[in-house]
């Protein structure tokens, strides 16, 4: 017997790999899951070990095992449109997560405008499917303009997962793939002025960046964490959230965060980190922890208290584990109406 044909799915999470990150947050939650793996249009073809390691509570199909697998999944985690069309023939609740602006996702895709009808045939889509939508943040739910109602559901970064931050490297650090090809989303001209004079490492798959690479592993990520002085994180307010979730595991390893001002930053501006617009300021708040490092671990400390509040483990079991009951109790009352309508 092929293993599509022993795979049962009771009380199991099924949920395609859009990102490591965001997907290895779902081993928190203590349930088994099922992860699709090997889609098209990512950087790697399979899990890259690099970013995370492969959760423990977790088995990876490929999408035709999973749909020839037996039982109702507990839910179905998609990132997109494609993805719930995948998902079609398998049974279970749904949820639709949005990682995205709706003005990031044209700007990306070169779009002045959206398509005639397309958020009326996204809103049909999410009613025929039965799927219930998840943001990653307020902002980023809100500007997709969903008949549905949504929940947020935000990072996880615990920082019980996370080395006491040192800061013996006298520089900043920013996580990030393709910044230059994400320049207006990241004010990357921003960054480049106010740290031309200023150390700062870029780590993650950035063509055309010197000296940019991934990082090795996870456990190096976080002695990448620990060692730097600081944290950068710039990204203009009309695409992009004040923080992604690098800048949300910085803040849980203890690194102060140097950034625009943007209405959802989660940096107190002069108590766990600096915010400004104007690269001179930016640039002197770097000199500044980099000649004072026991103020960038004051400052540390107080990021990663915050943190503890925004990103930890308990807020994040919590809200993702309402998702998902909001998510079964939508699945019935469409079943119900199907049923209904057949009787």
């Amino acid at each position: 017997m092929g293993l599509a044909k022993r795979l049962g799915r009771e009380g199991r999470v099924l949920v395609f790999n859009c990102h490591e990150g965001w997907v290895h947050q779902l081993s928190a939650l203590g349930v088994p899951l099922d992860i699709v793996d090997g889609l098209p249009g990512r950087a790697t073809r399979a899990w890259d070990e690099r970013m995370r390691p492969f959760p423990k509570n977790a088995r990876r199909l490929t999408l035709a095992q999973a749909i020839a697998g037996k039982g109702e999944y507990r839910c179905i985690v998609a990132h997109n449109l494609s993805d719930l069309m995948d998902a079609k023939k398998l049974p279970g609740p749904r949820i639709l997560v949005i990682h995205t602006t709706l003005e990031y996702r044209l700007s990306q895709e070169h779009l002045g405008d959206l398509p005639p009808g397309y958020l009326d045939a996204l809103d049909q889509c999410l009613a025929w499917s039965g799927a219930h939508v998840v943001a990653v943040s307020d902002r980023k739910g809100a500007s997709w303009g969903l008949e549905a109602p949504f929940d947020v559901v935000g990072f996880l970064a615990d920082p019980a997962d996370y080395l006491p931050a040192r800061g013996d490297v006298a520089a900043g650090l920013r996580v990030s793939n393709q910044f230059h090809q994400r320049r207006d989303a990241l004010l990357v001209d921003l960054h480049e002025r106010a740290f031309a004079d200023v150390p700062v490492k870029i780590v993650g798959n950035n063509p055309g960046v010197p000296d940019s690479e991934p990082s090795r592993s996870w456990d190096h990520l976080k002695e990448l964490f620990a060692s730097h002085r600081f944290y950068v994180h710039t990204a203009a307010s009309a695409l992009e959230d004040g923080h992604n979730m690098s800048t949300a595991e910085a803040m849980a390893a203890g690194l102060p965060v140097l950034g625009n001002r943007h209405p959802a930053s989660p940096i107190e501006d002069g108590v766990s980190g600096f915010l400004s617009d104007d690269p001179a300021e930016l640039a002197g708040a770097a000199r500044l922890l980099i000649a004072e490092p026991e103020r960038a671990r004051a400052m540390g400390q107080a990021a990663r208290a915050r943190a503890e509040v925004r990103f930890g483990k308990s807020r994040f079991v919590r809200d993702f584990g309402q998702a998902l009951e909001r998510a079964a109790s939508r699945w019935r009352s469409r079943r119900a109406a199907v049923v209904s309508l057949m009787a």
